[in-house]
């Protein structure tokens, strides 16, 4: 079964089931080792250069990210 044949099954399920097997996939992340979490972060680090090279994302300064989370709060 491939990864998108066990989603399109997995979909199907009612929502409480979606919602208790969303849980147990989650807490196995929470048991990752060192290795692991490095790995993913690497993966994520990865795709978003990637991103940002093909011109699908653009870079935010990080002064105006924190403008903005600053103007956000003060609303």
């Amino acid at each position: 079964m491939t990864r998108e044949d066990l989603l399109s099954e997995a979909l199907k399920l009612p929502l409480k089931e979606r919602a208790d097997l969303a849980g147990e996939l989650l807490k196995t992340l929470e048991e990752l080792t060192e290795a692991e979490h490095k790995e993913l972060w690497l993966d994520v680090a990865e795709r978003r250069l990637r991103e940002m090279r093909d011109g699908k994302v653009r870079e935010i300064p990080a002064e105006e990210v924190f403008a903005r989370a600053r103007q956000r709060r003060a609303s």
